[in-house]
């Protein structure tokens, strides 16, 4: 009845993602997702909330480096090590939110390379292994950890959802404007919200949370300029609390190893008793 139909990741929190054929599933979220990030001077994350600019940057993965290249000139690009020797970087405190958690600071020739080209002064973040960022204990049982994402390790987004948006709609978004990784076929719109313990074949997952949506939807991911949809519309009949409700905030529920692969079906296997928030 339902099947994965996309795994995407963000490397850096706020840049441009990736479509994977499939991907490792970690405790803090799929490998490589949300494990760098872009902070100011005074340790804060920034975000497309305040550079929309960001969304122009694109990200690729190689053998040994994570790439991060203008989307208008590929040319122009930095490479950054995938297992970078944290040993040898920075301690630095940052924050996300109303957290704070330990991070390592890139060398200064990738500092400047983003500085530069977001024209902000900014510094490059990694998240190391022994870095233990709780996921948002109001929703997600002790022991559940995240990436540098806003609160929780995965997005789910039905993309039958993504159609009823966009029947409402003059002009279609892509999903890409909402960030998910993952996106499913089947069933109907919506249908996600009620939702509680799933499998991805046999890796087990739970929706904790409706998410909560914030600007970044409103920006074009091609172009980095700001417009009144989705959120208008949105706001017409996915308004809750005087919050835009828009897929499914999850954790892994699961030990040890595990992967998920493009075309795998999703069993849902209970309701979800989560209140909308």
């Amino acid at each position: 009845m339902y099947t994965l139909s996309q795994i995407n990741i963000f490397p850096v929190k706020s840049l441009g993602g990736i479509s994977l054929p499939s991907a490792q599933v970690a405790r803090r979220g799929l490998q490589y997702d949300r494990r760098w990030m872009l902070v100011d001077p005074d340790g804060r994350f920034v975000s497309q909330r305040e550079l929309p600019e960001m969304a122009l940057l694109t990200t690729s993965l190689s053998e040994r480096h994570l790439v991060v290249s203008r989307k208008n000139d590929p040319l122009d690009n930095v490479r950054i090590p995938l297992q970078p020797d944290v040993d040898s970087m920075m301690p630095l405190r940052v924050g996300i939110w109303s957290d704070r958690c330990g991070a390592r600071l890139h060398e200064s020739d990738i500092n400047n390379w983003f500085s530069d080209r977001l024209k902000s002064p900014l510094r490059l973040v990694h998240m190391p292994e022994t870095t233990r960022r709780r996921a948002d204990g109001r929703y997600a049982p002790s022991g559940q950890f995240v990436s540098f994402a806003d609160g929780y390790p995965f997005l789910l987004i039905g993309q039958a959802s993504l159609d009823d948006l966009n029947n409402r709609l003059a002009t279609p978004l892509p999903m890409d404007r909402f960030r998910p990784n993952f996106v499913f076929t089947g069933g109907h719109a919506f249908e996600e919200d009620g939702w509680g313990d799933f499998f991805i074949g046999d890796i087990p997952f739970r929706c904790v949370k409706p998410c909560a949506r914030c600007i970044i939807p409103t920006i074009d991911q091609q172009t980095a300029q700001r417009a009144a949809e989705p959120l208008k519309t949105f706001a017409t009949f996915r308004k809750r609390n005087n919050k835009i409700l828009f897929g499914q905030n999850v954790i892994w529920t699961g030990e040890g190893d595990g992967r998920v692969h493009v075309g795998t079906n999703i069993k849902v296997a209970g309701e979800s008793r989560k209140a909308a928030s």
